[in-house]
Formats: C-alpha cells, sequence, structure tokens
C-alpha cells in the first residue's frame, strides 16, 4: 500500500516539485538582480547583502528538501516560511521609506510565492490559505498601510496558492480512482482465469457426481446432493456474486424449507441498512436458482428480514406441493421505488379455487406468512399459477419500508 501511494505520488506531484525547484533558484536569481541594479538607493545596504547571502545559502542547501512530498517536512515548510517572511519584515530596515511607499518590490521579491507553493503542493488548499494568509500580514505591516498595490499582490498570491493547492487535491484524488480501477480491473481479469480453469476441473466433477449421486440412489444421492450444492456456491464464488452461507443440516435440496436464514449485520448495525442478497443468498442450492443485482439492495433490517422470510415461506410451498424434484428460480429487482422479489417454480401449479379452500380450512401458509408480512410493509404479494405451468409470487416491498405491525406492538 504504502508502495503504490508513492508511484502514485511521483506521477501526479512529481513534475510540481521539479518545477518549483527551478523557480526557487530563478526567483534568488531575480531578487538578487533587483537589489544589484538598486543598490545604490537602499539606506542600509548591508542588510541586504546579509539577507541575500542567507537566501541563496538556504535555496541551494535545501534544493533535495523540495525535491519530493517525503523531503518536504512540516518542519523545513515553517523554517523555509520563516526565511520568506523574516526578508518581508527587513525590507523597512533596509530599503528608503520612498521606495516602500512608491511600490517598490521587499527583498525576498518573488522568492516568497515558492515558500507558499511548497505548502500547496504539499498540504494542498487548506496549507496553501494559511501560508499566503502569513504572507499577506507580513506585507502589509512592511507597507505599513493596505496600499492598492500591496492588496492586489497579496490577493494575487493568495487566490493562486490555494487554486494550486486544490488542483493537487483534485489530481491526487483523480489518481487513487484510477488505481483502484487498474486494481478492480486486474482483479478481474484474474477472476476470469480461475473462472475458466474451475469451469474446466472442479465444476464439471461436481456436476458429475451430482448426476451418478442422483443415479446411483441410497447415500450416493445424498453425496450428489451435497455436490450439487457445492457446484453452485463455488459457480456463485467465481462468477463475483455472494456465496450462499451454509444451511442446517435439516435443509432439504428444494431451499430453506426449515432452515436458519444467517442474517448478516448492516452497515449500520441494527439501524442501518441490510444487503437483501445476503439474506437470499442462503436459499440458493441446486434446486433453487438466485438472479440479483451486481450492487447491494439495502432495506431496512425488519424490512429485509420479512421478505426473505416470505421467500422462505414460498419455498417451502414449493417443497410441500411441487415435490422435492422441483426447480424454483429466484428473482431481485431493485427498483428506484421499490424492490420486487419473484419466486418461480416449475410444479403443476395451484388448481383454481385452492387457496381459498385451505383459508377456509384454516391453513393460513400464504395468507399470513407471504401476504401477511408484505401487506405490514406496506407492500403487496400477488400470486400467479396456471395449472401445469408452476407457481409465482411476486413480492412487492416499497423503498424504506418499515414493519408496521412492529411499530403498532410497540406503541
Amino acid at each position: 500500500m504504502a508502495r503504490r501511494e508513492r508511484v502514485m505520488r511521483m506521477s501526479v506531484e512529481q513534475p510540481l516539485w521539479r518545477a518549483l525547484t527551478a523557480y526557487r533558484l530563478l526567483a534568488t536569481v531575480y531578487a538578487i538582480g533587483l537589489f544589484a541594479t538598486a543598490h545604490d538607493e537602499f539606506v542600509r545596504p548591508w542588510i541586504a547583502v546579509a539577507y541575500f547571502a542567507v537566501l541563496s545559502v538556504w535555496t541551494l542547501a535545501t534544493l533535495p528538501r523540495v525535491a519530493n512530498a517525503a523531503s518536504c517536512t512540516r518542519r523545513f515548510l515553517t523554517a523555509d516560511l520563516a526565511v520568506a517572511l523574516a526578508g518581508i519584515l527587513l525590507t523597512p530596515l533596509a530599503d528608503a521609506p520612498e521606495r516602500i511607499q512608491g511600490g517598490g518590490p521587499t527583498l525576498p521579491s518573488i522568492w516568497t510565492a515558492g515558500s507558499v507553493l511548497a505548502f500547496a503542493i504539499k498540504g494542498g488548499w487548506r496549507w496553501a490559505a494559511l501560508a499566503s494568509t502569513l504572507v499577506a500580514v507580513a506585507n502589509l505591516v512592511e507597507r505599513g498601510s493596505p496600499a492598492r498595490d500591496t492588496v492586489h499582490n497579496v490577493i494575487l498570491v493568495w487566490v493562486a496558492s490555494i487554486a494550486i493547492g486544490y488542483v493537487v487535491e483534485v489530481a491526487r484524488a483523480s489518481e487513487r480512482t484510477l488505481a483502484r480501477a487498474l486494481e478492480i480491473e486486474a482483479a478481474t481479469r484474474e477472476r476470469e482465469r480461475l473462472a475458466r480453469d474451475i469451469h474446466d476441473g472442479v465444476l464439471q466433477v461436481l456436476a458429475m457426481v451430482q448426476r451418478r449421486g442422483a443415479v446411483i440412489g441410497g447415500e450416493a444421492a445424498e453425496l450428489g446432493r451435497l455436490a450439487g450444492e457445492q457446484e453452485v456456491a463455488l459457480r456463485t464464488l467465481v462468477s463475483g456474486g455472494l456465496v450462499p452461507v451454509p444451511r442446517t443440516s435439516g435443509d432439504t435440496a428444494g431451499g430453506a424449507a426449515g432452515g436458519a436464514v444467517e442474517e448478516p449485520d448492516g452497515p449500520g448495525g441494527e439501524d442501518g441498512p441490510v444487503d437483501l442478497r445476503a439474506l437470499l443468498a442462503p436459499y440458493a442450492g441446486a434446486r433453487v436458482s438466485l438472479a440479483e443485482p451486481g450492487a447491494p439492495v439495502p432495506l431496512p433490517p425488519l424490512a429485509a428480514r420479512e421478505v426473505a422470510a416470505a421467500v422462505g415461506a414460498a419455498l417451502d410451498n414449493v417443497r410441500r406441493h411441487a415435490g422435492e424434484h422441483a426447480r424454483a428460480w429466484i428473482l431481485v429487482e431493485d427498483e428506484p421505488d421499490e424492490v420486487i422479489v419473484t419466486v418461480r417454480d416449475d410444479g403443476p401449479g395451484i388448481p383454481e379455487g385452492r387457496l381459498a379452500q385451505a383459508e377456509g380450512e384454516g391453513r393460513l401458509g400464504v395468507a399470513l406468512s407471504i401476504r401477511g408480512r408484505l401487506r405490514d410493509l406496506g407492500g403487496s404479494a400477488e400470486l400467479i399459477s396456471v395449472p401445469g405451468q408452476g407457481t409465482e409470487v411476486e413480492l412487492r416491498v416499497p423503498r424504506g419500508a418499515e414493519d408496521v405491525r412492529g411499530k403498532a406492538e410497540q406503541r
């Protein structure tokens, strides 16, 4: 991780540090040249000569410090800014008052901007704002009054340094995003390679064990069933989806009939949203296929658990009424305003009037376990069945649904 961060900083910041190094050298030569052309107008030129000697030695000695971000430490930045501020405050002692009032340059002149830019490149716009503010205060003290040209120069340095610092922060964020995208691309390619290898070997062996076990029967059939479940789990893993959580030993091949669903914690704990996909993943099996979005499907914890329980009840009905060998499909759709979960099977279907007859006999599995749960969430459950063509249960729950029944009980 540290190596990647170092590479990113080199790619984004290294040209800026090289430009800053050249700027500091040229600014030093420029400041000394300004003094040389007007040294006879200074009242105390020896102060300026001493300062420029220190400035030249400091600039040359600290060239390695402005070579990269690691070498440019906070202690160095503080000392570098102190050299610039000292030159500004020494200007009234060395230069003539007439030149100062007439808008004459300070001793470090444009060299001061290099110190502020070092803050911007190192720490972003906040550090740049702090350094440029200190330089602004020093310039106002040096001039003695906020003259128009002084205020203009101060605002120019302040805005420019903050803008450069902001651009540096944006460049760093873009570089991190690019690095993450490259990592995801590399991981995806590796996953695809592994998926091909696994498909050519392990998945085929598991499928063969499942088929042969079903043919042999007895204990071999149980072994084949387990091989089929592991094939589904492995296929889900290599395709990048959620891995089904192991079910209880009493669970059947058809789904989660009577099995406990392991409920993962949401991002925010009990009060945070829960990814519905994680609650439905344990239902996938050799005869239950789960199709889900590639992104999380967040719902409030109570709503997510109730929807998962309704799906479990629908799969129980598949196992109980369509037979152990019936296949089922779960489809999760994440719409902007609601979440739709469809459970479909290839069983014989429900004869017309059978549900009403079951409710009259006191068997309320569909009425309570499925429709009742969705009604309490403010959603709906629609059951469509055609004799000989299977049954389809469509569950609709609005986004941000709450358990109305649970809230009433709490009151």
